[in-house]
């Protein structure tokens, strides 16, 4: 079988390996807390306890294989490396090709949601989708890599080698944290094929110049504010993952307790447990721990990065709770951004639509936010 062949992909988790996890779970070691603290230090005994305890009792792995072994799934070698994606082809004609991306500590399980909307509108008249969901190298079924260098340029190469072996002539990139990485690069390098780029966050920083901070707007100065108090209280995972992320991956592969307190730190606790175990029991099962934490470090080790602004019409959806994009830096960094939506707690009755996994908490109205922006670029 040549490297450039596409494989069909089955996630099937042996029963032995459900077993282990189940004794491990029992057999937790659990730290000592200082009494009535909270989070303050970091992952809370007591939010850790309640997911266990759910993990152990009541989590079904077997129907989130179920759910992913519904679409077809398959494997390709790219640069030496498997990668596992869900390809999902809409029976409509007109349909537009989209690669997803997912992030860190998410997966291919961010997007499920989305599938049947986008690849299958009730309404007629909406756009239809071919959906290509990748998991990242490294990250979950792709298993992890073999080879150093897997940031988001060399995933952008992968991605594009990926939808042209597809045969995907023109498409779109959509991508969420990790992915709204990945989908500019994407933009930037295969022009002549990619449509638009439609992300969650862009993430353009301050470049030291005090003239940047000038006239800045009071949601832009909020959205100062609220960077900085992440990056105080919840940036460690950056700078371990960028600097020593083997020291911490003998500990996570060695405790799914250690793993899901890790990961779960940037789920929120207004997500649904069966969601945050999904991807903390996928990056168990394939062992991604230590390659996943490794795109950090390639990313912050990066010699092949471009200069310039991107160029291709790119997209943001912005919603509560997450990451705030200040439009100023963005358009530094990105020359062509024809649409800019940031989405109040509540969008026309609707509902919450805060939080950092929009296409699970708010799937109605990104959904409809990528249909609108690809319609317009036809």
């Amino acid at each position: 079988m040549s490297d450039t062949a596409i494989r069909p992909y089955r996630v099937e988790i042996p029963q032995a390996a459900l077993d282990d996890l189940a004794d491990r779970l029992r057999r937790t070691s659990w730290p000592g807390e200082l009494p009535g603290v909270g989070a303050a230090y970091g992952a809370s005994t007591d939010r850790v306890r309640a997911l266990v305890t759910y993990w152990a009792e009541k989590f079904d792995w077997r129907a989130v294989e179920a759910r992913l072994n519904a679409h077809p799934q398959f494997v390709t070698t790219i640069d030496g490396e498997d990668i596992h994606f869900l390809h999902v082809r809409s029976s409509r004609p007109d349909a537009t090709p989209l690669v997803l991306t997912h992030g860190w500590p998410g997966s291919v399980v961010e997007y499920l949601d989305v599938i049947a909307p986008l690849t299958a509108p009730t309404d007629p008249d909406a756009p239809a989708f071919h959906l290509v969901i990748p998991s990242l190298p490294g990250f979950g079924f792709s298993g992890p890599t073999r080879s150093a260098g897997w940031n988001r340029h060399r995933t952008a190469r992968a991605w594009a080698t990926l939808m042209a072996r597809l045969g995907y002539d023109r498409y779109g990139a959509v991508g969420n944290d990790a992915g709204s990485m990945v989908a500019p690069e994407l933009g930037r390098l295969d022009p002549e094929h990619v449509l638009g780029v439609h992300v969650t966050q862009l993430f353009s920083f301050p470049s030291g110049d005090p003239a940047e901070f000038a006239g800045l707007s009071d949601a832009d100065q909020a959205a100062l504010a609220h960077l900085q108090w992440f990056y105080e209280n919840k940036f460690s995972f950056n700078q371990v993952h960028s600097q020593q992320p083997q020291t911490l991956a003998f500990a996570l592969a060695d405790s799914p307790v250690g793993l899901l307190a890790w990961n779960g730190q940037l789920f929120d606790e207004s997500l649904d447990p069966d969601f945050v175990l999904a991807h903390v029991a996928i990056y168990w099962f394939t062992g991604t721990a230590a390659s996943a934490m490794r795109f950090y470090w390639e990313d912050a080790h990066a010699t092949d990065q471009p200069t310039g602004p991107t160029t291709a019409p790119t997209a943001l959806a912005m919603f509560p709770g997450d990451f705030q994009s200040i439009r100023r830096f963005a358009e530094r960094d990105h020359g062509n951004i024809v649409r800019w939506t940031a989405y109040r707690t509540d969008v026309e009755g609707r509902g919450d639509v805060g939080g950092h996994y929009a296409a699970h908490q708010a799937t109605e109205v990104l959904v409809d936010d990528v249909r609108q922006f690809f319609a317009a670029l036809r």
